[in-house]
């Protein structure tokens, strides 16, 4: 099984991090190939760099189309998601709707630590739109500057530890996510300190991956997911192209 991780960030510190929990996580024999966005922002807060950002997740998945079994979008609040899932007839995961579902198994309310105070909407948003708004505790955040987005967890272990307990004692949380992908990999290490359950989306995102592409459950033929109607376009790259087009991997036909 091949799974392609996308850093939907320019950040290659961060694909590091998102390399080294998404091989952790991964079964024995499931290949992880990682590519990091080929333009964007260094971490995404907001709306508009979500659509940015979803546009170089799109260009991935074309670039990689027919060599992989499935897809991982890794940036919480799934950018790009869930039209990303028309493009290609294979599972399209992001790491928020992987998280939640995965909190949700786990216990009634779940509260996700972030680490930006601007990125609270958006990720609210995503949570709703994932029918999940019900069972969401809470969102609490970090609230100073960050310096390097690749140390953040380095840089503010105590206060994320600290925003995991708030979440459990004052806002009665049974599950905590620590979301987004510069924080992958730290509940293997301050888990243990946290008396709930503690989800990590890149983890989550790469197991839930694994189990749809082994579901193989087929493919949406027909219904809202289904494929995008063929149509003349213009100004797309060749892989978009390709497709779009459903053609095969060697074609290059641009319209």
């Amino acid at each position: 099984m091949k799974i392609l991780v996308i850093n939907p960030n320019i950040s290659e510190s961060v694909s590091a991090l998102i390399r080294a929990e998404a091989e952790r996580a991964a079964s024995p024999g499931t290949e992880i190939i990682v590519r990091t966005a080929a333009f964007g922002v260094e971490y995404i807060e907001t709306r508009v760099e979500a659509l940015l950002a979803g546009t170089a997740v799109a260009q991935i998945i074309a670039e990689e189309d027919g060599n992989i079994d499935g897809v991982v979008v890794a940036a919480f609040g799934d950018p790009g998601m869930p039209a990303l899932k028309e493009l290609v007839d294979i599972p399209v995961v992001g790491i928020t709707e992987a998280a939640i579902h995965t909190a949700a198994l786990q216990g009634s309310r779940f509260s996700i630590v972030a680490i930006s105070q601007r990125i609270q909407a958006w990720y609210r948003e995503c949570v709703e739109r994932n029918g999940m708004g019900s069972s969401l505790a809470s969102i609490r955040s970090l609230q100073d500057s960050l310096g390097s987005i690749g140390s953040v967890q380095e840089d503010f272990k105590d206060k994320l530890l600290q925003l995991a307990h708030d979440v459990v004692d004052k806002d009665g949380a049974d599950v905590v996510i620590l979301a987004g992908a510069p924080l992958a990999g730290l509940a293997r290490e301050i888990g243990g300190q946290i008396p709930v359950p503690v989800v990590d989306g890149i983890s989550a995102g790469v197991k839930q991956c694994e189990l749809l592409v082994s579901l193989n459950g087929g493919t949406h033929r027909k219904g809202s997911f289904a494929r995008p109607p063929l149509k003349t376009n213009a100004g797309l790259s060749a892989d978009i192209t390709r497709t779009l087009d459903r053609g095969p991997k060697t074609s290059q036909k641009v319209r």
